[in-house]
């Protein structure tokens, strides 16, 4: 990664978390044949946060991936969602929502939707004020 790839508040000794290639099952889509069926979502995300390394080597001193990966799956599981969009926004304001993000990359891709292509969908960067 070289600087350019930072968020606007991410400096060299800035961690970034990573969640990779969690796929769900989400109900979303506005056309009738994707109405009422789940289909395979992509998530990616990139949360930005202050490098703090640990001095404890304790889980209570870092910004944890599986209460990020909680909020997304719980957002899924709220009910249909018409837009990708849509999704991106929710995911990012929950991620934001967490102690110490200070911003967070937010990709979201509907897996088995174009026969021609392996995802089609958003990404969308938000930051904290």
């Amino acid at each position: 990664m070289n600087a350019r790839d930072w968020g606007p508040d991410c400096r060299p000794d800035c961690r970034i978390v990573l969640i990779r290639d969690l796929v769900l099952h989400a109900r979303i889509g506005v056309f009738a044949h994707e109405q009422g069926a789940a289909q395979r979502v992509r998530f990616n995300i990139e949360l930005g946060v202050p490098d703090r390394p640990p001095q404890r080597d304790s889980i209570r001193e870092v910004v944890r991936y599986d209460h990020a990966i909680d909020r997304i799956r719980q957002i899924v599981d709220a009910g249909h969602v018409n837009l990708v969009e849509t999704l991106a926004e929710r995911v990012a304001a929950q991620c934001l929502a967490i102690s110490e993000v200070l911003w967070v990359r937010v990709r979201v891709e509907k897996l088995d939707i174009a026969p021609d292509a392996a995802a089609v969908g958003i990404e969308i960067f938000r930051k904290n004020a």
